[in-house]
């Protein structure tokens, strides 16, 4: 049964939101909601931690989701819990009706993403995976250019996508996202993005792909001479890059209860909570000695892929960098491109001139907004059940499970050392 793409237009009053899973994704999105009260509302959460649920806003609070199918009391579900948590209350929402828009990755497993797609399509429901880097300035600058036809025939693509080595110490080392048993491999769970990306800009295809990569560095027998098992109680902490004192206590102070200071804990708030975040470093994940977890995700990985068209393209992501922008060379017949996440330089061969444009946006993880990708995409989102036209939403779940499936090959190619064919659906 083919998906509607489209709905009746919500006229007459805000479109109507309920939140599964009040971490840091959802309660992005849904700051939108809450300075957007003219377009959007929220009226209700779901998420077992009664602190999360507080911090959402919504009137109405459950434990579980389970009682949004009771009775249709939104219009649409954000669908922001953990990866491996996502199929069930997918299915079971779109089935009672709910738009849904749920964070990536669609699922940790191939079977599963289908599964969601095949579910949602049948549901008649509209449906956006929340691969935001479609939706920002910078992305539209890049796809503007190479749409124009400016740099003839696109030939290949060479993407790094650089980390940080704080980053990754804090969200796949001591974080949620450390154990593919937890969440997922790397590449679907952080850089399902760039694939996804690479497609988007190039509206090309990602067919065969070949991928090396491992964990290199945060493993126990890399541990300093004297190391500790927490930050706390090491002698070499002063002088360890991974320090989570050095890590947290500076953001504290800067940010309060941000991002990553509400990962870290809900009861500091700034500068005078040091205590609280010192026993929560104590107590929990975040002061552990990166060198002593129990992680298992890649801090490197490369691939290598052939697109439809004949496109060649690289990908890099390693934990080894500052954490900033990704970083782009895209090569044509006619002139080639570079971009850095803001701005994006062009040289044209014809008349060897290079011009450079800023596509006026910045902040390049989630705590500043994905360069404007996390506001858009809600915004988008809105617009589409809003007017009832579909066509707004860039990331569909067709347009995903492409990238997905990608992923998933990459992640075959990197565990049995051989080239992979992506399969088509």
């Amino acid at each position: 049964m083919p998906a509607r793409t489209d709905r009746p237009a919500i006229t007459d009053r805000p479109v109507r939101f309920a939140l599964v899973g009040a971490g840091n994704r959802g309660l992005t999105y849904t700051d939108w909601i809450r300075r957007h009260p003219d377009r959007a509302e929220l009226v209700a959460v779901a998420d077992p931690r009664a602190s999360a649920r507080t911090a959402s806003g919504a009137s109405v609070q459950f434990e579980d989701w389970r009682p949004l199918l009771d009775e249709r009391i939104a219009d649409a579900v954000i669908v922001a819990t953990q990866d491996r948590e996502h199929v069930e209350p997918i299915l079971a929402l779109a089935e009672a009706g709910y738009a849904i828009l749920t964070e990536k990755p669609m699922a940790a497993t191939e079977a599963d993403c289908r599964r969601i797609l095949d579910g949602v399509t049948s549901a008649g429901v509209p449906f956006a995976v929340c691969h935001v880097l479609r939706y920002t300035p910078y992305t539209d600058l890049v796809k503007g250019v190479l749409d124009s036809g400016v740099l003839g025939s696109i030939v290949s693509l060479d993407l790094l996508e650089p980390v940080g080595w704080w980053h990754y110490a804090h969200s796949y080392v001591r974080g949620p996202w450390s154990r593919e048993a937890d969440s997922s491999p790397m590449i679907l769970a952080k850089s399902s993005h760039d694939l996804d990306w690479i497609g988007y800009v190039t509206g090309a295809r990602i067919e065969t792909v070949a991928s090396f990569g491992g964990l290199a560095h945060f493993k126990p027998e890399n541990a300093p001479a004297g190391s500790a098992r927490n930050c706390l109680d090491c002698a070499v902490e002063p002088d360890c890059p991974y320090s989570g004192p050095k890590l947290y206590f500076p953001a504290l102070r800067e940010t309060g209860d941000a991002w990553p200071i509400n990962h870290v804990t809900d009861a500091a708030h700034g500068p005078d909570d040091r205590a609280e975040l010192v026993r929560a470093l104590r107590e929990g994940p975040y002061g552990r000695c990166v060198y002593h977890c129990d992680n298992d995700v890649v801090d490197h990985q490369v691939v290598a892929m052939r697109l439809s068209g004949g496109i060649t393209a690289t990908f890099t992501m390693t934990a080894f960098t500052e954490q900033t922008h990704r970083q782009v060379r895209i090569f044509g017949s006619h002139g080639w491109l570079r971009g850095d996440g803001e701005k994006v330089t062009v040289h044209t061969f014809a008349d060897d001139r290079v011009v450079t444009h800023d596509a006026g946006a910045s902040g390049s993880n989630a705590a500043d907004g994905h360069g404007g990708g996390d506001t858009a995409l809600i915004d988008a989102f809105v617009t589409a059940l809003a007017t009832g036209d579909a066509a707004h939403i860039r990331s569909n779940g067709t347009d995903s499970l492409g990238s997905h499936l990608a992923a998933f090959a990459v992640e075959r190619s990197r565990l049995g050392g051989n080239t992979v064919t992506v399969p088509r659906r």
